[in-house]
Order: C-alpha cells, then sequence, then structure tokens
C-alpha cells in the first residue's frame, strides 16, 4: 500500500494570505502547504481522505488519472470543498463516485453541493453514491479494509482511519481510551499537530508527540500544520525519533 500526502496545511494553508512572517515566505518547498488530504493507492485502487479546496490541484500535481473512492472524515469546509471536481472522474470513468461519510457530513455535503442531489440533475453536475459510516463499523472501500476511529474536534465528532498497519488522524484534540486502543499495532501513524501553543480544537506539537509515544507506531508523521509552529527544517530538528513533519508530496510504502 502506498500513501501520498496530498496536502498537511491547515485550513489557511501555507503560506496563509496576506502574511509575511519567515514561513509565510520560506523558499524551501516543503513549508508551503496545501489543505489536508491524503491518497492511499492499494492493488491498482485509490482512494482520497478528503476533498478540500485544493483537490482539483492535488489531483492535477499527482497526476490522478482514476480515483475510486473518497472518504470524509468531517464536515469543514477545508475538508469537503472540492468534492465538486470529481466530475472529471465521473466523466473518464463513466460511472458515480463512491463516498463514504458519516450520515451528519453527509447532510452537509446535500446542503453545500444541494444541485448534485436534485430530482432534477442538470448536465455535468457530480454523479455520487453516498455510503454510511460511523465509529463502530469497519467497511471496505476501493477494495481496502477501513476501521473507522473517532476522535473529537473539539465537542465535534470526527472519524479518522486505520488501513492495515496505517492509521491516519487529522483534526483531533482528543480521543477516548476505546477509540484510542484501535491504533494500537500500527506501523505508521499520522496525527494533526496544528501548533506550538494550546489551541482548543487541534493537537499542539506536544500533546502529538506525547500520543505519538503513548501509541508506539514505528514511524509517526505530523500533519495540519499551521503557519505559526515553524519552519519545515527548525521543527524537524527538534523532534523526537521516529517522528517526522509530513510534507506536501510524500510518498510513503506500508
Amino acid at each position: 500500500m502506498t500513501v501520498t500526502f496530498l496536502g498537511t496545511g491547515t485550513s489557511q494553508g501555507v503560506p496563509v494570505i496576506g502574511c509575511d512572517c519567515p514561513v509565510c515566505t520560506s523558499v524551501d518547498p516543503k513549508d508551503k502547504r496545501l489543505r489536508s488530504s491524503i491518497m492511499v493507492e492499494h492493488e491498482g485502487k485509490r482512494l482520497v481522505v478528503d476533498t478540500g479546496p485544493d483537490f482539483r490541484y492535488q489531483m492535477l500535481r499527482e497526476k490522478v488519472r482514476t480515483l475510486d473512492a473518497v472518504i470524509f472524515t468531517h464536515e469543514h469546509k477545508d475538508h469537503i470543498a472540492g468534492l465538486d471536481d470529481v466530475r472529471a472522474f465521473n466523466f473518464r470513468q463513466g460511472r458515480a463516485m463512491d463516498i463514504y461519510a458519516h450520515p451528519r457530513v453527509q447532510e452537509a455535503l446535500k446542503r453545500d453541493f444541494h444541485y448534485a442531489f436534485a430530482e432534477k440533475r442538470h448536465f455535468g453536475i457530480p454523479l455520487l453514491e453516498l455510503h454510511d459510516i460511523d465509529k463502530d463499523h469497519p467497511f471496505t472501500a476501493a477494495g481496502v479494509d477501513v476501521q473507522p476511529i473517532e476522535v473529537l474536534h473539539y465537542k465535534l465528532p470526527i472519524l479518522g482511519f486505520r488501513f492495515g498497519d496505517f492509521s491516519y488522524i487529522t483534526d483531533g484534540k482528543t480521543i477516548s481510551p476505546e477509540e484510542k486502543a484501535k491504533l494500537k499495532g500500527s506501523k505508521v501513524l499520522v496525527l494533526n499537530a496544528l501548533q506550538k501553543t494550546s489551541h482548543i480544537s487541534h493537537f499542539t506539537l506536544e500533546e502529538a508527540i506525547v500520543l505519538a509515544q503513548e501509541i508506539g507506531a514505528e514511524k509517526t508523521y505530523l500533519t495540519h500544520i499551521s503557519h505559526v509552529l515553524g519552519k519545515h527544517a527548525d521543527v524537524s530538528s527538534e523532534l523526537p525519533a521516529g517522528i517526522a513533519l509530513a510534507y506536501d508530496g510524500l510518498m510513503i510504502e506500508i
């Protein structure tokens, strides 16, 4: 299985519009972060977790010509705003896109992309096949077995996902012991790490490190990174062994 980090930034992306801080003005490509998303490839099938505002560019950058499924963590705009662009795959593949989302998230999709669910359908709108998911029921998407993992994004329950030995959590702040147990045994773990100072709805860098060390994966990558965390090179030099900052375009083999 191959995992590609399509984006590793927070909701504003990096650089942030109008910001001239050292991170936003950095010339290091690893400091350029699109909105967070990953692509999982397994036995010729591809799925994407979240379609943020940068989804179209991410697909073009990675030269993706076919896509089998989309899985959503939650309904915030930086995770769903690019869904309309699955139209290109509808056209190329001649079928609806399989969409896996919690029923609450589906309601948000139906509001934001109401035209895709209208009774009177116009030519060229996205074709979407919705599938219910929740924290208690593993499912299969694009031929890959998926274990949902519930975390709290402040008070909002959202989903992370485990694909075999790989686990992906973004936008988490707290996680129950029962859900944390689902992460045990992961060889590769991904956690959000927004910034160093306290935040109401995201793990800080320190909180992510503590959780990573508790889970004990062979390798942990940090994502959903804000410009205030610091430059990629500087923060990387401070991290414990086995923990690294992810960056856009990073591809790992599981």
